[in-house]
Formats: structure tokens, sequence, C-alpha cells
């Protein structure tokens, strides 16, 4: 099924065989992550208004090092399982994916925005245009998702050996370019954390079994962790703003970088931990619905917070923070909900036929081979 020579051997190992299904660890690891990124929007968006800082900023300013780098580590994690599809599959999957749900979207908000609210159509199409090459608001990160996934596979293609491609990655992520290509600069900033999650999977896999395994040690663990991130990142030289944080010692690039990969890795344990408590299920939910919540969190997050601060119902910066988070995470899931019992626009959250790939539909299994998702479970 590989239309390729055989990829240089991942130093780290192969994939454990359950690795391929789908992880509730995973899951309520991912719950955590798109948590805490529209933490981030609601906090700093409110601030923004009420020129203030609330509590919520100082929980954004502890998971700066790793907020953004959990969401990319963990998007590579499985990537060892489609590299090596053919072209027009992986395509499909890894590129076309993403690219459909950027497209929709942005769409949908640049009309929003600037067609209706904005009132001007001329500008509504000139971004929507830019938006090809110059990823648009929020949505950057599904953009840079499938550009990850294009240059994942031709450096597979290439036969760079990993600890070359996360080296080289690890000294541009460290260097902080600011290009003036949003693209290029997102990539500088965050490839290496992909490309870690892809690479080191195994690993990753290994170390969150033996934490299940030994809870009262991973506990301890996270509570060293926790305090030495929160050390690093509130050391002298660190102030928290209404619109951004700056970190203390935790700016040093080496030092930063360590606490990205850190820190994903705690979120990764902390989700095998949490998924054990059947009360937080509704965590992995929101992890495997992520991207329905990614995609459609700033609609309810603009108008909640505008007709809180407008009507004077909430204007403690702290409270009016939280809430704001509360309604950008429920504002989706209900929106989806409403539109499964309706059985109406699926295609904003589901990606429809016509936006496939002719020809890219799942290969069957080898001749008395059982599929692999049917012979798979969970790790425990």
């Amino acid at each position: 099924m590989n239309d390729h020579s055989p990829r240089i051997r991942n130093p780290l190992g192969a994939l454990p065989a359950s690795a391929a299904a789908r992880m509730p660890w995973v899951d309520t690891a991912k719950g955590l992550s798109i948590i805490l990124v529209v933490m981030m929007y609601a906090a700093y968006n409110t601030g923004e208004y009420t020129g203030q800082v609330g509590f919520l900023h100082y929980v954004i300013g502890f998971a700066t090092p790793f907020r953004m780098p959990e969401f990319f580590l963990i998007s590579g994690l499985f990537l060892s399982q489609v590299i090596d599809r053919p072209w027009r599959r992986y395509a499909d999957r890894r590129i076309l994916h993403y690219a459909y749900f950027y497209a929709v979207w942005a769409i949908i908000m640049i009309g929003l925005k600037i067609g209706i609210y904005g009132r001007d159509p001329s500008s509504m199409l000139r971004d929507i245009a830019m938006s090809a090459v110059e990823p648009y608001g929020v949505l950057w990160f599904i953009y840079m998702l499938a550009v990850f996934g294009l240059v994942a596979r031709l450096l597979w293609q290439l036969k760079i050996p990993d600890p070359i491609v996360i080296a080289l990655a690890a000294v541009l992520q460290m260097s902080g370019i600011e290009a003036t290509s949003y693209i290029l600069t997102q990539f500088v900033a965050y490839f290496v954390f992909f490309y870690i999650g892809y690479a080191a999977a195994p690993f990753v896999f290994r170390l969150v079994g033996w934490t299940q395994r030994h809870t009262v040690l991973s506990v301890a663990g996270l509570l060293v962790w926790a305090l030495a991130n929160g050390l690093l990142v509130f050391s002298p030289g660190f102030s928290v703003q209404p619109t951004v944080t700056h970190m203390g010692l935790a700016t040093f690039p080496p030092l930063h970088l360590g606490l990205a990969v850190l820190g994903a890795l705690a979120l990764c344990v902390l989700g095998a931990l949490l998924v054990r408590l059947s009360f937080m299920d509704w965590l992995r939910w929101l992890g495997e619905h992520s991207l329905v919540i990614y995609v459609a969190f700033t609609l309810p997050m603009s108008v909640f917070r505008a007709v809180a601060l407008r009507t004077g119902l909430i204007t403690e910066t702290g409270a009016l923070s939280l809430a704001v988070l509360v309604v950008s995470l429920a504002g989706p899931v209900l929106l989806y909900m409403l539109l499964k019992r309706a059985g109406i626009g699926a295609f904003l959250f589901e990606r429809p036929n016509w936006a496939r790939l002719a020809g890219s539909d799942a290969l069957p299994a080898p001749k008395g081979q059982v599929p692999l998702s049917a012979r798979l479970k969970t790790v425990e």
C-alpha cells in the first residue's frame, strides 16, 4: 500500500498498535487545549475593552509557553499512521480537510464582519481573496495545519532524518523570526511542535501509558512541573497587561522551547488522568469536537461581550472574562447540536463528499486481515 521507498526508521520506535484508534485521553488533552485557547481570546478581548486585568489573565499567563504548542503537538501524534499513504489520499485527509473548513469559515467571518456589519462589499471581496495567502484571524491555526501536513509529507519523501528536521525547526523557533509573511512567522514559531508530535509519538504514548499505571508519581510530577513553569513565567520581568502577557525568565528562547514541550506533555498526562473520572467526560467531548468550537467561538464571544458591557450586566473584568469564556464555549456546541437535530448546515462542521478528492477513499484491508479500526483498542 506504500507507494514510496521505506521511511528512515524512527529512533524513538514504532507507535503501539492501539495508537491508531481514537484515544479518550488525547481528546481530553485537546479539550484542555481548546479551553485555554478560547480563554486567551476571552480574557484579552475583554481586557481590550475594559482596559483592566482579571484573574483569567494570570491563568493565561501561566499557560503562555505551552498553550498553542500543545495543540500542534497533539495534531502531529497520529501523522505516522498516514504519512505513507498515496499522495491523493494523504492530501485529502491532511491538507484539503483543513483547507475546506478554513475556507468556509473565513468566508463566513469576513462576510459577517466586513460585508454585513461593515457594509463594505469591495473590502469583503478583497479580504476573502487575501485570506488565501494570509491566514485570517483566529483561523490561522487551521490554515497552518494544512501547511504543516504538506511540509511534513515533503520532508518524509525526501527522507530527511527526524532528528535533523527537529534540530533545524528548533533553531528556527528559538530565532523568533518575525517575517512580513504571517504564514512564515507562524511556521517558524510552531512547526517544531507539530513535528515533535509526529516524530516523538512513540515516546509520548509510552510516557502516558506509564503515568496511567503510576498515578501518585504522575500527580507529583505535574505539581513539580506546574511550580517550575509558574516560577519561570512569573519571574522578575513579567507583566500581565489587558491584551498581552510578558513572561519573565521563560522568555529566554531555549527555556521557552523547553517549557513549551514540557507543558504539552504535561497536558497529555493530565488528560490521561482526568479521562478516568466519569464526571469529566464533557471535557473529552469538547476535545473530540474541538474543531467545532475553534471555528465558531468568536461569534458568540463578540456578541456577548458587547451586550454585557453595553447593558452593564457584568462590569468586573475577571467575572466578565469568565462569562465570555463560558458563552464562547457553549455557543458553538449549541449551534452544532441544533444543526444536527434540524438536519441542516452539516457542511459547517462536516466535510461533504463534493469537497473530497476523487479516488481518495480508504483502501480495503489486505485479504484475510481485519481492518485496523476494528481490531485496535484504547491504551490503558
